[in-house]
């Protein structure tokens, strides 16, 4: 529901600054919003009634446009109530100067005015008759066909009907899903503007028309969201039908690209029956279509340097690797990542518009390598924390095929927690049984050389090809990079970080996995491994509760194939966890 007008002195004024307000954030223009809130602000301060726009000049952020604008919205207002001069009002002396002063106006436009200084009695008087002028002049609020309000509301009302939903969206799936309603993009702004179709959803949350939970934010319908949504979905309706009823037209003229589109339609009619987000969550293999596209010389090959590397810790040793990649030109930018130390994008080459002093926001994919540094120091306290193994199974999670660890061995290792046997063998194990590349370095100026050797590189291997976004349920389906291959698949920048937010809401497999790898002797590989069979701590104890004797509940897991060589889990490992899961009281 909308939040109630503030009356005060000037109930009017105010709420017609509310209205422009709305109408300004509907459309993305902020600073038309921000003129408006700041105005409605002063004015709600301001003690006393005004009797036109030009007297609201000497308030603060009230300009000439704002002034203008009241006047000929007053002008319009006494016109609709054709011409009524105030009578009938038992005033104070205060009051009747107050009414004297709405009657040179010759129209009722200062009555709400003149209730807020009427004495007690006479205002539930005046209320009887404002209210029903009230009630006619609200107006319910209806996004337009085709806009990001629209394609907002549809696509969760469509989820809502769907018997699979899970009751909410998340950001990515509900621009997904409302992008093929919505004349605008969801993703990229308008030449000139710096908003997107998904600016609406400030002013369908404002209006509580959707509920935003969680982080990362899930969105679903309210009670009067659900309401309009389902006005709005039955007046898309018709014209879905209509391109139906044109694709029998044209079986019946033997239109082939009518004819094939038609084909199409109809063998993906029953999964939009089971589903209505179907086509936009599950596309055919073959046919999936990306987001946006970037054509070979038309992109930048940028390295992107975590800014933890950059700040904190010792400042000269950490700014001496911006002035290695500055010595070496390398185009690099300084942002905050979720995972990994170093990645490399690709960014869109933009121009500014015309008559536009800045150009529009740019796009970026991220190509298929990301770098964690590891200094030995680092790397030490890392397996001792159990950082190590968490980082690990993180980077291979993150939907990057090409994780590389930099290990820095500047300096003896003799001084350090753990031995350097110990070291050597995590960094062996990492390369050898998780399949990382391990790049060894001296010290911080052989690094920064092997980063500007990588973005050279990957700007000779990424310059000819035709890049396509993508999600990152399509990449598990498609990896991105073939060497032979023209075009390759990658995931957006926005979105690849969004997924590897380290402290985000987790699902019961992540939390399991997690649980898992607590376990001396369990890996990422043979979590993973485990979880392909048993998904959930309770799918587990399902089966360890069918098994008749304790010897078998200690070989249930001993044939799950771990890794690239898939081996057995083994016997140890299997009653180590049978042990964990079945022993009511104390582990022996």
């Amino acid at each position: 529901m909308p939040k109630p007008t503030q009356g005060g002195p000037n109930p009017l004024f105010t709420r017609w600054l509310q209205e422009w307000r709305d109408q300004a954030a509907e459309r993305g223009r902020l600073r038309s919003q921000r003129a408006y809130e700041r105005a409605l602000s002063s004015l709600r301060k301001y003690p006393l009634p005004l009797r036109s726009g030009r007297e609201a000049r000497i308030l603060q952020y009230f300009g000439e446009h704002i002034c203008r604008q009241l006047d000929e919205q007053l002008e319009r207002h006494c016109q609709a109530q054709n011409g009524t001069v105030l009578t009938g009002l038992q005033a104070t002396a205060s009051s009747q100067k107050d009414q004297a002063d709405g009657e040179l106006l010759g129209s009722r436009a200062l009555q709400p005015a003149l209730c807020a200084t009427e004495p007690e009695q006479n205002k539930g008087q005046c209320l009887k008759k404002t209210q029903p002028v009230s009630r006619q002049r609200g107006r319910k609020y209806f996004p337009d066909p085709r806009s990001g309000a629209f394609a907002i509301l549809v696509a969760l009302y469509q989820d809502s009907v769907n018997p699979h939903s899970r009751g909410f969206l998340t950001k990515p799936e509900l621009q997904r899903a409302a992008q093929p309603l919505c004349e605008k993009s969801f993703f990229l702004a308008d030449p000139g503007s710096k908003n997107t179709a998904w600016s609406a959803i400030s002013t369908l949350l404002r209006k509580e028309l959707v509920l935003k939970t969680n982080i990362p934010a899930r969105y679903s319908l309210t009670d009067a969201g659900l309401t309009l949504a389902r006005e709005l979905a039955a007046l898309n309706e018709p014209k879905e039908k209509d391109s139906d009823s044109l694709a029998a037209e044209a079986a019946d003229a033997g239109d082939p690209l009518l004819l094939l589109e038609g084909d199409d339609e109809s063998e993906q009619s029953s999964d939009r029956d089971a589903s209505p987000r179907s086509s936009c969550r599950e596309p055919r293999a073959g046919l999936l279509k990306p987001q946006f596209s970037f054509h070979p010389g038309n992109f930048d090959v940028i390295l992107c340097v975590d800014f933890i590397e950059t700040t904190g810790g010792p400042t000269s040793r950490k700014q001496d690797l911006v002035s290695e990649l500055q010595r070496h030109n390398v185009p690099f930018s300084i942002r905050k990542l979720h995972i990994g130390d170093f990645l490399w994008v690709a960014r869109e080459r933009v121009l500014p518009a015309a008559g536009q002093p800045q150009p529009p926001a740019t796009r970026e994919l991220v190509l298929d390598y990301v770098v964690e540094r590891k200094r030995m120091p680092d790397l030490c306290s890392s397996i001792i924390d159990g950082r190590f193994r968490e980082q690990k199974f993180r980077l291979r999670q993150c939907g990057i095929s090409h994780p590389i660890y930099l290990v820095e061995e500047s300096g003896s290792a003799q001084h350090l927690s753990l031995p350097e046997k110990t070291l050597q063998q995590a960094m062996t194990n990492t390369q050898v049984v998780d399949g990382f590349f391990v790049k060894r370095t001296r010290d911080l100026r052989e690094s920064a050389a092997y980063l500007t050797l990588m973005t050279r590189q990957l700007t000779r291997l990424y310059e000819d090809k035709t890049l396509l976004s993508c999600t990152k349920e399509e990449l598990e389906q498609e990896r991105p990079l073939q060497p032979s291959a023209g075009s390759c698949r990658l995931l957006t920048f926005a979105e690849f970080n969004e997924g590897a937010v380290k402290n985000k809401a987790q699902t019961v497999s992540e939390v399991f996995a997690r649980q898992l790898m607590q376990i001396s002797g369990i890996s990422g590989d043979k979590a993973a491994a485990i979880l392909e069979r048993y998904k959930t701590p309770a799918s587990l104890l399902a089966a360890y509760a069918s098994c008749p004797t304790p010897q078998c509940q200690e070989q249930l897991l001993s044939d799950v194939k771990c890794g690239k060589l898939q081996r057995n889990l083994g016997p140890a490992l299997s009653k180590t966890l049978a042990q964990l899961y079945c022993t009511s009281g104390p582990l022996p």
